[in-house]
């Protein structure tokens, strides 16, 4: 059974790496294989150039395909993995042409595995975990109570600098994620926002020193309901996924998001570009900065306007002499899914983060290991 890791970008490398060194058999295929060889090479020779017929020529029954590569590629991967009956595992969000995939995936007995990273993936663990603890409350689980659930997630730099915000990869996608409405849940109804800035507001993440920082929400938060075992029948007060920042973002970005707002088709697109290039070369990480990692994942339960159950997550990690936190965040989590598919512990079809107590928590075991600081605040 060999792995096929596509892509070797910024946040792929300490997960490969980790494969690699725990014996497993791994082809890497990069674009740029100078690239690859700079990543690994001290590892490996087993390194190619992508190229999705070339990848499908060497692919067999029961490998595991990751991809690592930009979004657009997600998909056609996984078709080719279908088609020779090999697995698929990716950290991005499932796209709906990925969820598609689901009954050809079943029908061919492999596992679509995605939200396997940092936000989505060790978010999903939490809230499963935060679930299940809820449920097997005796004293506070009552299917009558009112629910809050958050997840804030942000890449900050741990050097806060003026711009209140440092890119470790290509700044178009944040720009683009301004362009992206919202919708959460809010005082038991649904809250829709159709630009980031709109709804940004003060969160106290309980760190061993609380530390406030702006947040908003992020993408839509409702099918996580249903995946995170929310009851139909539950009072839902507050749900929402969001993006965690320093304090000060909003000032700071103030003119990006008067300029974005302005940018429509091929010349907004090519404006955004630009914006892009100038952010990335004023604003990127030097050379061994450290990055921080804030995630806060929460889940609150009242009874008659009184907390019986109010619990969060707190995660805090920042790079070190071993790399940025975001890349082994990201990319050691992924490599767990590898090998849970690879024990065959995630059943066929397309899924995201594991459900299954099982492996939840002993992922999030892993991830404790990756955090400078990892608990479980008990806020009663």
């Amino acid at each position: 059974m060999t792995i096929h890791w596509c892509g070797t970008g910024l946040s792929a490398i300490p997960g490969l790496r980790r494969l690699i060194k725990a014996g497993h058999d791994v082809t890497v295929w990069n674009r740029t294989t100078a690239k690859a060889h700079e990543a690994v090479g001290d590892l490996t020779d087993n390194i190619k150039a992508f190229d999705l017929d070339a990848l499908g020529a060497d692919v067999g029954v029961g490998d595991v395909v990751v991809s690592m590569l930009p979004g657009d590629w997600h998909v056609p991967v996984a078709e080719l993995c279908i088609e020779k009956g090999a697995n698929f595992v990716s950290s991005s969000y499932i796209a709906p042409e990925m969820r598609a995939l689901d009954d050809a995936a079943k029908a061919a007995g492999i596992a679509c595995v995605n939200e396997v990273g940092l936000d989505p993936g060790i978010d999903h663990l939490m809230a499963h975990n935060l679930v299940a603890d809820y449920r097997a409350s005796s004293d506070a689980y009552n299917a009558s109570n009112d629910l809050s659930f958050i997840s804030y997630c942000g890449g900050i730099p741990k050097i806060p600098n003026p711009f209140r915000y440092k890119f470790s990869w290509s700044p178009l996608g944040v720009l683009k994620a301004l362009r992206s409405p919202s919708k959460s849940i809010r005082d038991f109804a649904e809250f829709n926002v159709a630009r980031p800035w709109d709804a940004i507001s003060s969160y106290q993440a309980p760190l061993p020193a609380p530390e406030s920082f702006e947040v908003y929400p992020n993408r839509d938060s409702l099918p996580f309901m249903e995946d995170y075992k929310f009851d139909t029948d539950w009072r839902v007060k507050e749900f929402v996924r969001g993006t965690l920042r320093l304090n000060g973002w909003a000032d700071a970005w103030a003119d990006v998001f008067a300029e974005v707002e302005t940018l429509s088709g091929p010349e907004g697109d090519a404006r955004l570009k630009e914006m892009s290039d100038g952010f990335w070369a004023e604003n990127g990480y030097d050379e061994g900065e450290p990055d921080r990692v804030v995630m806060c994942v929460a889940l609150k339960a009242e009874k008659d306007g009184a907390d019986v159950y109010h619990k969060t997550y707190v995660m805090d990690a920042w790079g070190d002499e071993n790399g940025t936190a975001m890349a082994r965040l990201v990319s050691i989590p992924v490599s767990l899914a590898i090998e849970a598919v690879m024990r065959g512990d995630i059943p066929a079809g397309v899924s995201a983060a594991p459900g299954d107590p099982k492996l939840f928590n002993a992922w999030l075991g892993e991830v404790d290991k990756l955090a400078q600081h990892l608990t479980v605040v008990d806020h009663l």
